[in-house]
């Protein structure tokens, strides 16, 4: 059976800083009540007219140049996104387009800030099936042109920023030991409701009225203190799960990446497990959670500092919204 590697990551930031300073100007906040209940400092804006597409336009020609891949070779784009550039058609489609490669099958998931993992999963499965044998992963976010700059909305607009991360993930070379080794996926719809935007939705008729949108409806709404329960439970725990499945220990593991929702839940994850603060990767102090493509760009930055090397185990962990969870295990 075929089996699967990262051939190449990239990622994109845009270059507006907001920082937490600069959200006083919507909001009655502070740099202190910010950077204690979350651990952000800034996080990246999008100036102007600019969709998910664009911004994973340029992460992923960077990871397709880093793989050796042209886009052309491709067979499948994946885009995980909660922030799609329209209703429909998805995403995938749009960045299929603006890399110009018609015909390349195109497929959105929509799991949140767990979405790349389970593009992983996915992109694994075609791949070991010989279905494919190139596909570029996508998770993008523009979080900023959709979030309620009031003290309102106060609790979730400061948390969230705009980026998008990518990986060409190829049919492994014989003799090479890099592989996508594992995943587990989990999701429990009971909680749906804890992290969610209501409307517009077909469930809604009419869908959106003047009268929602004064009643703030069309903007995310979340119990942190439910989301931060079930995070330091859930990760943890299928954390633990999928290194105990493939006979691998906490002490196995150099780097683990997870989702950037919140440092004070990672840091909490990681006291559970007893596991190294410098073997976990953090950089929501500068971003703020970016979703979807949160654990691309912390992967690729850990990359390029060095802090992943040839043969290490690395695990990708994520929780969001759904509710969603799940890991992936990596040897690079």
């Amino acid at each position: 059976m075929p089996s699967s590697r990262i051939a190449g990551l990239g990622h994109f930031l845009p270059s507006r800083v907001v920082t937490n300073d600069d959200m006083r100007q919507w909001m009655d906040t502070s740099d202190e009540w910010i950077t204690q209940r979350s651990g952000i400092r800034e996080r990246r804006w999008v100036e102007g007219d600019v969709g998910a597409a664009e911004l994973a336009e340029h992460a992923a020609r960077q990871a397709l140049a880093q793989a050796g891949v042209e886009p052309s070779q491709l067979d499948l784009i994946l885009f995980s996104t909660l922030s799609p550039d329209l209703n429909f058609p998805g995403s995938s489609c749009l960045l299929q387009a603006r890399l110009g490669i018609p015909g390349v099958a195109t497929l959105d998931l929509r799991n949140q800030c767990t979405g790349f993992i389970y593009g992983l999963a996915t992109a694994d499965a075609f791949i070991r099936s010989g279905m494919m044998r190139r596909i570029l992963v996508v998770g993008s976010e523009v979080h900023s042109t959709g979030l309620d700059r009031s003290t309102r909305g106060r609790d979730v607009t400061v948390l969230f920023g705009d980026g998008a991360g990518a990986a060409v993930v190829t049919a492994a070379e014989s003799g090479d030991s890099a592989r996508l080794l594992d995943h587990e996926l989990h999701a429990d719809g009971r909680y749906a409701e804890i992290l969610m935007v209501e409307a517009p939705a077909s469930r809604l008729n009419p869908r959106l009225t003047a009268e929602m949108m004064e009643q703030g409806r069309h903007y995310p709404k979340m119990d942190g203190k439910a989301v931060f329960k079930h995070a330091v439970e859930r990760l943890p725990e299928v954390i633990r799960s999928i290194l105990a499945r493939n006979g691998y220990g906490l002490d196995d593991v150099a780097l683990l990446v997870p989702h950037q929702a919140n440092m004070r839940i990672n840091e909490m994850v990681a006291r559970q497990l007893g596991f190294p603060g410098e073997k976990v990767v953090h950089n929501i102090q500068k971003y703020g959670n970016t979703t979807a493509a949160s654990i691309p760009i912390a992967l690729h930055e850990a990359v390029e500092e060095g802090r992943v090397k040839k043969g290490d185990l690395v695990v990708l962990a994520a929780f969001g919204a759904g509710l969603t969870w799940g890991a992936t295990l990596v040897r690079w």
